[in-house]
């Protein structure tokens, strides 16, 4: 008998697993780049509070959907009930070509960085560092923290090999560091410096500019790369107990908790920083944000507790992407469409040659780019499906009228019409603003068209 994922998590963690997917980087260096386009920490903040509430209503959709539909897969399975087989099999690529891999790499990259801050990696290969792929890939620049990045993703697969009770608890471990970590900067941060307050809501432009909606769509970009990762509970739906009920109350609980610790984080950073020093930071690219910020009440001290805490974090939402992401893979291949060997699951019945997959590519994307040029990538293809998602409720709601929805999303229609055209509106500026990651963006989404007809020309039985 074929061997099936076992139905282990309950709702406690179905909660640290949504938030283990979202608190990562972006929480300590995406301010500098909103700062850098919006010119005004007032303004910054009000691009987190936008991020959050989209973000929200977003989620809210979402719980829908996976109340109705919750298996293992999450969006491929929600895909083939709304769309298509083939518009779910495009996502199920997107995930792997960029999505959730470029998210692994992203993360481990950071990781790798924190480390370098606090122990100084020596340097390796630097007479390659100038070797480039086209212009735009440097495989071999900052080689020694690339290098720590892919044995990080290395030995995260690993320990998701040995099973998601597992990979579950080591998440609920670094999630409670976090966590202390988090509301160590928060509490020390404002009653330091509690005085500076009124320059976190100070509205005006550093260069005296006139803030536009292009450039909030574009500052939101930052925002939403960390807000990312909410969606990502669902991959495992198949190994939740009572999943039509944990998941979305699990989402809603654990998208709730992020936006109140990112506000909270955002206005420590903001009331200890000038604007103008964030600009620099980015323009520079040598520092983050919240090391600096920690940096002017604690030192060097400072600087290395919060680098320790960057690790810890990025450890941790690397190793959830990690354990989440490969779900996905698996349910194709269990239905012929991915490569056959990922359908098969070890001893401790954890998909570990979806894993072994997902983290060879992922080592790829390490070796690619940089940090802000992977996340871009990123939010552009991920809004694609967080629209579709979102308008597969109107669609679900023609469809299956009937059947039973353990919650149904608030303020329907209007919310979600409201994140469709949000999604839409982000897609086409990203095009404009970030031309060269869309276009990488699309092209790795793409290149699942002719992989689609190949898998089905090979397993010419009938695939459900």
């Amino acid at each position: 008998m074929e061997k099936q994922l076992q139905r282990t998590l309950g709702l406690n963690l179905v909660i640290v697993m949504v938030i283990g997917n979202i608190i990562g980087s972006g929480v300590y260096k995406k301010v500098t780049p909103m700062a850098a386009e919006l010119h005004s920490s007032g303004w910054v903040l009000v691009g987190w509070i936008l991020g959050g509430i989209v973000s929200l209503f977003g989620a809210l959709c979402n719980a829908e959907v996976a109340g109705l539909l919750a298996g293992t897969g999450g969006e491929y399975v929600y895909y083939k009930k709304i769309y298509n087989r083939f518009f779910a099999f495009i996502f199920g690529w997107s995930l792997f070509s960029v999505i959730q891999t470029a998210a692994i790499s992203s993360l481990a990259y950071v990781f790798a960085q924190s480390l370098n801050s606090i122990v100084s990696l020596p340097p390796i290969l630097d007479g390659w560092s100038q070797f480039n792929i086209l212009g735009v890939f440097h495989p071999f620049q900052d080689f020694n923290v690339k290098l720590t990045a892919i044995i990080l993703i290395v030995i995260l697969t690993w320990i998701n090999s040995r099973g998601i009770k597992t990979g579950a608890g080591f998440s609920t471990v670094l999630l409670l560091l976090v966590f202390a970590g988090l509301f160590t900067i928060i509490i020390f941060g404002l009653g330091s410096h509690s005085s500076n307050l009124k320059q976190v809501v100070d509205f005006h432009t550093s260069d005296g500019s006139t803030v536009s909606a292009r450039a909030m769509f574009t500052a939101m970009l930052a925002a939403f790369w960390a807000y990312q990762g909410w969606a990502s509970i669902g991959y495992i739906g198949g190994e939740v107990k009572n999943a039509q009920r944990n998941l979305p109350i699990g989402i809603m609980i654990g998208i709730f908790i992020v936006i109140a610790i990112y506000l909270l984080a955002n206005i420590t950073y903001l009331s200890l920083l000038p604007v103008t020093e964030l600009e620099h930071m980015y323009k520079t690219q040598n520092s983050i944000a919240a090391i600096e910020a920690v940096r002017t009440f604690w030192g060097t001290n400072g600087a290395i507790f919060i680098s320790v805490l960057i690790a810890v974090t990025t450890l941790g939402s690397a190793h959830a992407t990690i354990l989440t992401s490969c779900r996905t893979y698996f349910a194709m291949a269990r239905e012929g469409l991915f490569f056959a060997p990922v359908a098969k699951l070890n001893k401790k019945h954890a998909p570990s040659q979806s894993l072994y997959f997902q983290g060879v590519w992922a080592v790829l994307l390490v070796l690619s780019g940089t940090f802000d040029q992977l996340t871009d990538m990123i939010i552009f293809a991920v809004f694609i499906y967080y629209g579709a998602t979102t308008l597969g409720v109107f669609i679900l709601r023609k469809k299956m009228p009937d059947a039973h929805r353990p919650y149904k999303v608030w303020g329907y229609p209007v919310v979600p019409a409201l994140v469709v055209i949000f999604c839409f509106i982000l897609f086409a500026n990203t095009i404009f603003s970030r031309p060269r990651e869309a276009a990488i963006g699309m092209v790795l989404m793409l290149s699942g068209v002719p992989f689609y007809f190949w898998f089905l020309r090979k397993n010419k039985q009938t695939i459900t």
